[in-house]
């Protein structure tokens, strides 16, 4: 036999052999085990009137707790406004539930259970809402602040990111206390006033209830959601947030002397800046396919094509294949590393002098496995010989801890979001910030999840222009937060 015939031989035997391999291990990939509660245990919705209910979340969008980046343009007086309407609103909730206003804002409320010894479960919506971008009002179906109900939604500022969870989780309570029930387990709703600007409020109470030696089963505040479109199954799917990443914004400063721009030196603060910048953007973080992510795609196997459960079950062979696959998207990158967005520059405050100080603000938001400390090392060393200053705008918050996909609190939710989303559920990395991650330390596991459902097109409309509530999500929201708080207090 020739060499080239041999050689063709072992290669095609290696070949086969490998064929074996990434079948057999294809057939036999188990996903993870996810807890879905037995639909015949959970309690069945209360009553509902969606209509009285659009007309509610209009009333809250109007009133304008519009968080901003300076803590002094607040409307102070919006917040006291909201308090007042959500007692007015909601009476039996109020007779029901007792009431602690913490750090001037944020709301507590206490739902206490027959049997005070078990471990209470906290549920969580924000009350205020981002400004509308300057410019933009024009570009409004129905203008931001109206709460106008139209075409089959609620529009405005705040229907969806957060007050229609705020209103929906009221609703759902006005509906329970009205009908009588007491739960045998304590609920506690917790409202920040401020998540929109890093959450003070929530981390307030958060404090608050552990001096209180509070430890809850779990804690459910506003995160993922259902899709219509999952990609890689391209079919619905409910995404659970069973962790989310840490945030920090790091200031990076270049000084020079400074003086007239007709006269420039060849290396100004500006320049310097720039050639600092560039050199850390070329040093991202890299990106991994573990933690939550992979529990994710693991748990999408079932609905995906066979390809999928091919490559996820060989990720010896196909792992650069699947983070370049999830790199296409802004999205998908997130879900794979530690972020960085050059979001703010500061320099002259006139155009024909040269700045002495040139500063660049730099938005992190950590993955799950790195650490602010490793940021700040990994940004050092990209800039290393390049004469800035690197330093913290504000004390960065380092990325949640994982919580449980078996636990009983997951079951609930799960099991009520696969009902409304008529498809699978799967857990996953919350990529933004939420209040919740203030609450890690009283509660053993911490989930984010709205009951609302989105095509990937409605995305935008979240901290953006004709943000809107449907009359359907809304219902959605109510009877998912009034089943799941009698299941899990009964």
């Amino acid at each position: 036999m020739s060499v080239l015939k041999r050689l063709s031989v072992a290669f095609g035997g290696i070949l086969l052999l490998l064929l074996v391999v990434v079948l057999g291990r294809t057939l036999v990939f188990t996903p993870p085990a996810l807890a879905l509660a037995d639909p015949a245990r959970i309690a069945p919705a209360p009553p509902i009137d969606v209509e009285v209910a659009a007309q509610h979340l209009g009333a809250a969008v109007r009133i304008r707790t519009v968080s901003h980046q300076d803590a002094g343009e607040d409307e102070l007086p919006a917040w006291q406004a909201l308090h007042d309407w959500l007692e007015a609103t909601y009476p039996a909730t109020h007779r029901a539930l007792t009431r602690e206003v913490v750090d001037g804002r944020t709301l507590i409320y206490t739902w206490t259970g027959s049997e005070p010894a078990l471990a209470p479960v906290i549920v969580m919506a924000h009350q205020d809402v981002v400004p509308i971008e300057a410019a933009t009002e024009a570009s409004w179906r129905h203008p931001p602040f109206s709460g106008e109900v139209a075409d089959g939604a609620v529009w405005g500022r705040g229907t969806v990111d957060d007050k229609g969870s705020l209103v929906a989780l009221f609703e759902a309570l006005e509906a329970l206390t009205r009908a009588g029930y007491t739960p045998r387990r304590t609920l506690i709703l917790v409202s920040g006033h401020n998540e929109e600007v890093l959450g003070g409020g929530a981390a307030r109470a958060a404090a608050l209830l552990e001096s209180r030696g509070i430890k809850a089963e779990f804690v459910l505040d506003e995160g993922l959601l259902i899709t219509t479109s999952l990609p890689v199954t391209h079919g619905p799917a409910a995404l659970i947030g069973i962790a989310e990443k840490g945030y920090g914004s790091l200031t990076v400063t270049a000084h020079a002397s400074g003086g007239h721009s007709s006269m420039p030196p060849d290396q100004t603060a500006v320049s310097t800046l720039a050639t600092a910048l560039v050199a850390i953007a070329a040093h991202p973080a890299p990106a991994t396919l573990d933690g939550p992510t992979a529990t994710m795609l693991a748990a999408i196997v079932p609905s995906a094509p066979f390809a999928f459960r091919m490559a996820l079950a060989n990720q010896w062979l196909f792992a650069p294949l699947i983070v370049r696959t999830l790199r296409a998207t802004p999205a998908g990158a997130a879900m794979l590393r530690t972020t960085m967005a050059p979001t703010m520059l500061s320099g002259s405050a006139k155009e024909n002098v040269l700045p002495v100080d040139a500063i660049a603000t730099i938005n992190y938001r950590i993955a799950p496995g790195d650490s602010a400390a490793a940021v700040l090392a990994r940004t050092q060393a990209a800039v290393a010989g390049v004469p800035v200053a690197l330093a913290w705008l504000h004390p960065p918050l380092e990325p949640s801890a994982v919580s449980s996909i078996t636990a009983r609190g997951f079951a609930l939710i799960a099991a009520l979001a696969a009902e409304a989303a008529h498809g699978p559920v799967t857990p996953a990395l919350m990529i933004g910030g939420t209040d919740a991650r203030s609450l890690q330390g009283v509660a053993t596991d911490v989930y984010r999840f709205q009951p609302v459902t989105l095509a990937p097109a409605d995305y935008d409309m979240i901290h953006g222009t004709n943000e809107h509530m449907t009359l359907a999500n809304l219902g959605q929201a109510i009877r998912f937060y009034a089943r799941l708080i009698r299941s899990a207090t009964d």
